[in-house]
């Protein structure tokens, strides 16, 4: 039988799309225990268009800190063993929770399942054109909580972006699997001003910064076994 989940949300100036957002997670086959908006220091109507949803969407408004500490915040007041997250700008399909919880529940060696998303640009209207791609990221992903606490907390790279994939590579480093479901159980919108709008120079340092978090874990490693062989 598939275990509850909590899905947390990380927000920052989202008045536009997260109703949308919190929609899609509402009108779930399986809906959530609890679904946590984190919000970062808004200064928009966000805060006030999520608490008027009420139960099971709590708020927690913080100062402006970025998105890897608005999604640590959520993470800390989880309760259930599963654990999925959305940005603020994408939406779910109907059947992703309860298909990627019956995975975690049919394959205990799985730490954390993805899935394919297709690309929107816009309203929802227009969305079954656009492209799509195995996204490994914050929308598409369902992990253990447990294990979503042992990987630790999300950074905030230069720019903003790769901060989830330096948390999946350090989940990785520690053992971890996580799989790639084939089916197509989000969208992801594309905007100007989000963080994954287009190509930027700026916001791309953050993949190089967790490239390089990534290969001085790797050299660290190394060094400790070459030391171990020497003793």
């Amino acid at each position: 039988m598939a275990e509850s989940y909590s899905v947390v949300i990380p927000a920052f100036n989202a008045a536009d799309h997260i109703t949308d957002a919190l929609q899609s997670i509402l009108g779930q086959s399986a809906p959530p225990s609890e679904i946590i908006v984190v919000d970062d220091g808004s200064t928009d109507a966000t805060a006030s268009i999520v608490k008027a949803f009420g139960k099971p969407v709590t708020l927690i408004c913080q100062p402006n800190r970025g998105c890897g500490a608005a999604t640590n915040a959520g993470i800390e007041k989880v309760t259930t063993p599963l654990l999925a997250f959305l940005d603020a700008d994408d939406v779910w399909l109907p059947e992703k929770a309860k298909i990627q919880a019956a995975i975690l529940a049919s394959q205990p060696e799985v730490s954390g399942v993805c899935t394919r998303s297709r690309i929107f640009r816009g309203s929802l209207s227009g969305a079954a054109t656009g492209e799509v791609f195995d996204l490994w990221g914050r929308t598409t992903m369902m992990i253990r909580t447990e294990d979503a606490r042992r990987i630790g907390d999300m950074i905030d790279p230069p720019g903003g972006r790769g901060d989830t994939v330096d948390w999946l590579s350090r989940g990785r480093d520690l053992g971890f699997v996580f799989i790639m479901h084939p089916e197509i159980l989000a969208m992801r919108r594309i905007r100007p001003g989000s963080l994954s709008f287009g190509r930027d120079t700026e916001k791309d340092k953050g993949y190089l910064f967790a490239l390089k978090r990534a290969l001085d874990r790797k050299r660290s490693q190394s060094t400790g076994q070459e030391e171990k062989h020497d003793e």
